[in-house]
């Protein structure tokens, strides 16, 4: 069975990988526990394509990487490629962007618009990257956290369309609504090339 390494150390990150590429007949597995990559990049796409390239050239497997984040109108895109970095733990992270929100009086729906962003990258096992899509996803920030699931920012991400905070969402439902399940639908058309590709001699 062909391998693909997802260039993250985040568990909530991998296992909705695994579910999103259960169809490929691929064995998914995380990156190496120690191997740090640094995002220096300005952009997501960037940022995708730095982890994807390093975890491949560490594994000598194709590796997929993604980096997403937040993006609050009120806040001029900030937590933006920061999102991760914004505190040490999701519950610190949320504080902050609701006190960062009030500070700036952000009140209305309008201020508080806010859009997940899920750029991708998939790496040979050589480094070279092969592919790239990105996924975005509308939302507004609530005032207070609702739903038990999720991680990261998701309880306060609302989704007008569902009437449902990512973290309220069922799994299938996140999957096909979120950025990185858009992501996933943009890589769609070529997921078969990809098997091709998967399987073809190093």
């Amino acid at each position: 069975m062909p391998t693909l390494v997802i260039a993250s150390g985040n568990a909530g990150k991998v296992r909705e990988f695994a579910a999103l590429l259960a169809d490929l007949g691929l064995e998914i597995r995380p990156q190496p526990e120690g191997l740090e990559v640094e995002e220096t990049g300005s952009s997501f796409a960037a940022n995708a394509r730095l982890k994807a390239e390093a975890v491949a050239r560490a594994t000598g497997c194709w590796a997929l990487a993604d980096d997403s984040g937040l993006s609050v109108e009120a806040l001029g895109g900030a937590p933006g490629v920061q999102s991760a970095r914004y505190a040490d733990t999701d519950a610190a992270r949320i504080a902050r962007l609701l006190r960062e929100l009030e500070a700036a009086n952000a009140t209305s729906p309008q201020a508080r618009s806010a859009h997940f962003t899920a750029a991708l990258a998939l790496a040979d096992p050589s480094g070279q990257v092969v592919l790239e899509v990105e996924g975005i996803c509308a939302g507004t920030i609530l005032e207070a956290p609702r739903g038990e699931g999720g991680f990261g920012y998701d309880p306060v991400f609302y989704v007008p369309e569902a009437g449902l905070t990512f973290a309220e969402m069922p799994h299938s439902q996140k999957a096909a609504l979120g950025h990185r399940g858009r992501a996933f639908a943009a890589l769609q058309p070529q997921l078969q090339q990809l098997r091709q590709l998967f399987q073809a001699p190093g």
